[in-house]
Order: structure tokens, then sequence, then C-alpha cells
């Protein structure tokens, strides 16, 4: 017997993936490095914003709309392991780690979508 009301639990108990992705441009190679508490559904948004044309990055939505949804990816490149604690407080460990591979990465300019940060 199926117990629905247990099935319920374990899901709201499981984590969501969250942690670093890229967007990548297969035709020219250019990426895009962001972080997200909701990897899932950062997967799902990106699809939604550049079907629909509704993209921040215009520069990135114009690659799109020129060279096809086929020819780019949504990459999950590093994972943020869920703490013990329920309550623990995850942006400022994301922001790090998104920090870590843009420094890595360097996707600005002729590498990427990024844009660099004024200090």
């Amino acid at each position: 017997m199926i117990d629905k009301k247990e099935i319920k639990r374990n899901y709201k108990r499981t984590p969501t993936p969250m942690g670093v992705f890229q967007i990548r441009n297969l035709v020219n190679g250019k990426i895009f490095v962001g972080s997200s508490m909701n990897l899932p559904g950062r997967k799902n948004r990106f699809e939604l914003e550049f079907t629909m044309g509704i993209t921040m990055d215009h520069v990135l939505q114009n690659d799109f709309k020129d060279y096809g949804r086929d020819n780019f990816t949504f990459e999950i490149i590093d994972n943020l392991e869920p703490k013990e604690d329920p309550a623990y407080n995850y942006k400022e460990d994301l922001k790090t780690l998104e920090e870590l591979w843009i420094e890595k990465l360097q996707p600005f300019d002729e590498r990427g979508y990024n844009k660099k940060k004024v200090r």
C-alpha cells in the first residue's frame, strides 16, 4: 500500500539542488556564470526567459535569437551541499562559490556574458 502522506513528507525533506551553473553558447564558446538556490528552477527560468525574449542580458538574448535554442546549454558546474541545520542561510556561501568560479573562468568580454564588477 502506498502511503501518500509519507511520500509527501519525504519530498518536502529532500533538499533542492543548489550551486553554480553556466549557460554556454556552443557556437562561439561564450558563457554566463551564475548561482541559484534552486538549480532546476533556474534552468526552467532560463528556458522561459529566452523563449519569451525577456532576459535582462541583451547581448546573451541577441545571441540566443541569432543562434537558436539548440546552440545553448545549461550546465551545473558546482553543487553546494546542504547543511544539517534547516534554517541555515546559503546566500553567502553561494555568492562566494559563484565568485570563485567567475574568477576561475573569467567569463567577460569575448569569453562570456558576465559583466565585470566596478570596485
